[in-house]
């Protein structure tokens, strides 16, 4: 069990951050800010790895929904993560990029950007301003656990180490991207702690379906856009929302994908597979392409035919022949009502390292509303290592830019409240 240091009136507390993305090198800011000493330490060579892939097409890091929507992204963790954003929204967000040099726009999507869409210079920038504010860095230390005299444990280059710490803020991401250093290695220690950690899962990820060899070959990368999915929710009410998808070779994926996939994912694990319906031709009304896919065509090909009477080439043709048997290709009716409420029936989710982001971690209900570990006194979390998700558009790096902010905070109340 972590042990605390005695209190020492003469030198400031020191703060052991572990983890360099954007919740660790957020509350490593702020604890500074507050006048503490601060290590942070991280099991890479460098920090922000994830950051920076993630900025990689083009850094999208908030989005412009008023408050009272943005909220709404994070769906059962609504009411946590809003106390997070009070304090640190989109809005005091960009104003903090703005101060390290880093303007930012927001896009057709409502999303924001920095204005050169690239992560590195805000990185670059964001990390030489810590270190001349005094902020260490280590790297290559992969964090361990605790020693049983209650010190942290690291490993590295040169052999195990043990640090004592005034406080810990634990900021190691989830279990995506494990390359990068979210590899949730530190799932082991904590339950070792005795802390019940809710298993790590794919989220914002693509699903497997199993398609012929024809499709996965022929149409692999293709996009189907725009598209609108249809869903009903746990209450039998009726959704539906506009967005892009991409085929894969075994399934599909891309951002209307990536929203929906926690209600998938979870109708997977409870029934083994669920279908994703999508209207492939959204604007265009069923019975108006039974009516013209109806018409004689003579000795035109079916292929032609669908292209000439319905606009349907490509990729959305090959998905009805995908799907349908020679008898429902020869039914108009049939052929438009699979257009209109095409069934994408997914097997799995891919693998929580392909996954843009997880689900699932320390429960938060194991955390007090500063985010200490109820059983650890002076052990706090932040980022994606604690149980929320939400979709991508900025939702999720403002989360962990927030909760980092906000950890930070509860260190200092926690040390105020110890000295008093």
């Amino acid at each position: 069990m972590p042990a605390q240091r005695p209190e020492d009136s003469a030198s400031p507390s020191t703060i052991a951050v572990i983890g360099g993305g954007p919740a660790g090198l957020m509350t490593a800011e702020t604890l500074h800010a507050a006048g503490l000493q601060v290590d942070l330490y991280d099991a890479k060579g460098s920090v922000g790895r994830k950051f920076l892939i993630a900025g990689k097409g083009g850094m999208n890091l908030t989005h412009s929904d008023p408050f009272e929507v943005f909220v709404t992204r994070y769906a059962g963790r609504r009411d946590d993560v809003a106390t997070w954003l009070r304090d640190f929204d989109a809005d005091a967000l960009r104003a903090w990029a703005r101060g390290l040099g880093v303007e930012t726009f927001i896009g057709t999507s409502g999303r924001v950007f920095p204005s050169d869409l690239k992560a590195a210079p805000l990185l670059r920038g964001w990390v030489r301003r810590l270190r001349e504010q005094g902020v260490r860095f280590h790297v290559q230390h992969r964090w361990l656990g605790w020693n049983d005299a209650g010190a942290l444990r690291f490993a590295t280059p040169e052999g195990e180490i043990a640090v004592q710490a005034d406080a810990t803020v634990l900021a190691m991401g989830g279990g995506s991207w494990p390359e990068l250093g979210s590899d949730g290695a530190w799932v082991e220690p904590l339950e070792a702690e005795g802390i019940a950690i809710a298993p790590l899962q794919p989220s914002n990820c693509g699903f497997d379906i199993g398609w012929s060899e024809h499709l996965a070959t022929r149409f692999a990368g293709e996009p189907l856009k725009p598209v609108v999915a249809h869903w009903q929710d746990a209450d039998g009410v009726a959704h539906q929302r506009q967005g892009e998808c991409v085929l894969t070779a075994t399934g599909i994926e891309g951002s209307l994908v990536y929203a929906l996939s926690p209600m998938l994912r979870d109708a997977i694990a409870r029934d083994g597979h669920t279908t994703l319906v999508l209207d492939l031709l959204p604007g265009r009304e069923e019975a108006d392409l039974a009516r013209r896919l109806a018409k004689p065509r003579g000795s035109r090909s079916l292929s032609e035919h669908l292209r000439r009477e319905a606009g349907v080439a490509g990729v959305r043709a090959a998905l009805l022949y995908e799907v349908l048997d020679k008898a429902a290709l020869a039914d108009p009716a049939r052929i438009a009502r699979t257009l209109k409420r095409f069934p994408f029936r997914l097997q799995r989710t891919r693998p929580i390292a392909e996954a843009i982001s997880s689900a699932g971690g320390i429960p938060l209900e194991a955390l007090g509303p500063q985010l200490m570990l109820h059983t650890l006194p002076g052990v706090f979390a932040a980022g994606e290592m604690l149980d929320w998700e939400a979709p991508t558009g900025g939702y999720l790096l403002t989360a962990c830019f927030a909760s980092g902010r906000h950890a930070a905070h509860g260190v200092i109340d926690w040390l105020a409240q110890r000295s008093a």
